[in-house]
């Protein structure tokens, strides 16, 4: 697949997603509703918030990412060097100058969000600023802003928020049943709200799961692709690739990260060690380092 196809691919994808996530955000909670005893009337209502809250989360995610990380806003005087390399790399990349955001946190990373070009942003740490010198430092900047022109950031900023609400629905499910009980119904039928009782509590367990596996699915593939597209914008992939190494043998974790936001940073901001297996990998927001390294160094 070229550039090209996977940004219309991201695009359809954003909404495709959207669309199932209010399809599987009303059958969550038809299936509590039953098994708690309100009825399906509840998941109407789920429903139609989960419509505000698609809604919301399209036009609003970048802001809400944006104030959770404490990132602030500059202007060119407050940081020219930054705000002339992303000047640049934005007009190279055929892209509008995004907002430009620094976070005050000395553990290097970066991200970029926004639901399209026309309405992006860029953050980076004052430890990444600190740390990597032009050539690293226009490797990383190019690797976020593929991930703006490839609507990567629109595709995971969705996503990320939409996780969260699937976590939501379930906790309050747990919580009304173990601390509200069962509305009382005299006339409803045992049986069978004590299969969707059944079903509510394998679901409770298995969708925010299933929904973080998608997720973290969607990042690791990401990733690599911003990798070759920033390696193509700057024409020097070993920048990239010593910024990463950079990035990934600092120890410090990123404090204002969080496992909702992990997956848009470059690096995986909380510096976990992996198990070396299958299962670690599964389980990561990012694909190994080593291996980002070493695609970028054979190009």
């Amino acid at each position: 697949m070229n550039i090209y196809k996977a940004i219309s691919a991201n695009i359809w994808k954003s909404y495709l997603i959207i669309a199932l996530f209010i399809l599987f955000a009303w059958t969550v909670a038809y299936i509590f509703g039953r098994a708690t005893g309100y009825g399906p009337s509840i998941g109407f209502g789920i429903f139609i918030f989960s419509i505000i809250y698609s809604f919301v989360s399209y036009f609003y995610s970048d802001k809400i990412v944006l104030a959770t990380s404490g990132a602030q806003e500059i202007e060119k005087k407050d940081n020219p060097e930054l705000f002339r390399i992303v000047e640049n790399l934005a007009m190279g990349d055929g892209i509008p100058m995004p907002r430009v955001y620094i976070i005050d946190d000395p553990s290097p990373n970066a991200f970029a969000t926004g639901r399209d070009p026309k309405h992006a942003a860029v953050a980076a740490t004052t430890g990444i600023l600190n740390r990597l010198n032009k050539a690293e430092l226009e490797g990383v900047l190019a690797h976020e802003l593929s991930h703006v022109k490839n609507y990567d950031t629109r595709l995971m900023a969705i996503t990320a928020v939409l996780v969260g609400f699937i976590a939501l629905i379930t906790d309050l499910f747990m919580r009304n049943l173990f601390w509200g009980g069962f509305r009382n119904n005299n006339d409803r039928d045992n049986r069978s709200e004590g299969l969707f009782l059944v079903i509510g509590l394998i679901l409770a367990i298995i969708a925010p799961i299933i929904a973080s596996l998608i997720q973290l699915a969607i990042s690791r593939k990401r990733e690599l692709l911003a990798d070759a597209s920033g390696a193509l914008l700057t024409r020097y992939p070993e920048g990239l690739a010593r910024a990463l190494e950079k990035i990934s043998s600092d120890p410090r974790p990123l404090a204002t990260a969080s496992n909702a936001t992990a997956h848009l940073y470059i690096v995986n901001p909380f510096k976990e060690k992996g198990f070396g297996s299958w299962v670690s990998n599964l389980f990561s927001t990012h694909p190994p380092v080593e291996e980002r390294i070493k695609i970028l160094r054979s190009m």
